[in-house]
């Protein structure tokens, strides 16, 4: 019987391993040159915490397991829920602000589709402690940093920028009751993914007895900035609108300073779908619109409150690979794959097989990475596997190192060869080859 995968999981060979690995590398270094402390936390949650703050879009996506004991437990389809409950238990003695990353294994059972699986590995970026917008616009930057870092320019991708204070204000203005803002945002959030049709057909059951559909339908087409603040519609002009769209104007002030705003722009029907964001929210997006969200965040200003901890606001976002690395591939910009090699030993004859093995171990030992053939093979096929393996140079050894104690050193690249004493070698064994060398 052939046993297939998991529909929307996905095999790791070494190529996909290595690419992975290269993201997860991007996004640790990113997160530590900008302050950033690493932690995590378990894969499994109580269902308490998700019913608690995540909403029902969440909560419909959890793989739930039931223990023994009797537990309603889920693997976690996201952290920043974690993350509150890991702050709450140590509030007290945490330094503020309190700035962390995360990079771990995620899991959702919702319908797989290009750039959404079942699992996904995450970077989750969160500061805690401060209501000051600077947190915001540090995030914003942290999330434009690693785009830069993997080769994605302005002209790639924009991270789209909102605030659910001003969307609150407007709903109120519209007449929207607040009990049923979730609702509205709801149907915000799916308004670039649905025909305007049917959107209306929603909208007019959902929330048509307290405004209609054509109130709003033209705020959802403001993409940007200088768009918004040239909005002739009614509600712009009100004085709850005009403060909210005044504290979104010092936002992209501060990410002027932060010298991204050629990444960054507004957009009325960025909201977010899950139910804690309370602030400026944020997505980054691929110029062409082919993909999902590369990522996605905001401000969460009850989130601790709601778990039993003290009144902390918080900003952050998340990043999943399958999304960003679909992006770079429709790019062209994924990196090779295959695991370079700094050095391939080769074995010239059958004599000099127990050399080369003490040869690998002593550079191994000095961090070069180093492999050699197992089988005793003509020096050419050697070549041959150096070459299939990414190797930068060859170092063969032979007679002139038992006789001599040198070695000979192949540039893989230009073909060019030169000799050194083993103890020279040694001393810099990833020295660069003269191309006059070249035989």
């Amino acid at each position: 019987m052939k046993i297939q995968r998991v529909r929307g999981t996905r095999d790791f060979y070494p190529e996909d391993m290595a690419i992975q690995s290269w993201i997860a590398d991007a996004w640790r270094r990113v997160s530590l040159r900008n302050g950033f402390l690493q932690y995590d936390g378990p894969i499994l949650e109580t269902m308490d915490l998700y019913r608690a703050k995540s909403g029902d879009e969440i909560v419909g996506q959890l793989f739930r397991i039931d223990s023994r004991s009797g537990e309603e437990l889920a693997i976690r389809p996201e952290m920043t829920p974690t993350l509150a409950r890991m702050i709450n238990a140590k509030v007290q003695s945490l330094p503020r602000p309190i700035k962390w990353f995360g990079i771990g294994p995620f899991y959702r059972g919702e319908r797989p589709q290009r750039g959404r699986s079942r699992e996904f590995l995450q970077w989750n970026v969160d500061v805690v402690g401060t209501d000051d917008l600077l947190a915001d616009a540090e995030c914003i930057f942290v999330a434009v940093d690693l785009l830069r870092e993997i080769g994605l320019g302005p002209e790639d991708v924009v991270v789209w920028i909102n605030d659910r204070r001003l969307m609150a204000a407007v709903f109120g203005e519209l007449g929207i009751p607040e009990s049923r803002h979730l609702a509205a945002y709801a149907l915000v959030d799916k308004a670039d993914r649905m025909e305007r049709a049917k959107l209306a057909a929603v909208w007019a059951e959902s929330l048509g007895d307290v405004a209609g559909f054509e109130a709003i339908e033209p705020l959802l087409a403001v993409e940007s900035l200088e768009a918004l603040r040239s909005c002739d519609h009614s509600v712009m002009r009100t004085p709850t609108v005009t403060k909210w769209l005044a504290e979104l104007e010092s936002l992209f002030l501060v990410l002027q300073d932060f010298g991204i705003t050629e990444f960054c722009d507004f957009k009325m029907t960025i909201v977010r779908g899950l139910a804690y964001y309370t602030g400026c929210v944020f997505e980054a997006f691929d110029r062409q619109g082919k993909l999902r969200a590369v990522l996605g965040g905001g401000r969460y200003d009850n989130l601790l409150r709601a778990l039993g901890g003290p009144d902390l606001s918080g900003v952050g976002f998340g990043m999943g690979d399958p999304v960003v690395l679909e992006l770079l591939r429709e790019l062209n910009r994924l990196p090779d794959p295959h695991a370079a090699l700094d050095v391939f030993v080769v074995a010239a004859d059958d004599e000099s097989a127990s050399t080369a093995v003490r040869l690998v171990a002593d550079l191994r030992g000095r961090g070069v990475r180093t492999d050699f053939a197992y089988r005793r093979q003509a020096v050419a096929k050697q070549f041959k596997a150096a070459s299939a393996r990414g190797a930068e140079r060859c170092v063969i050894v032979g007679t002139e190192t038992r006789e001599r104690d040198t070695v000979t050193i192949k540039d893989m690249s230009t073909g060019a060869q030169t000799q050194r004493p083993m103890v020279a070698f040694l001393a810099d064994p990833l020295a660069s080859i003269p191309p006059s060398q070249n035989p």
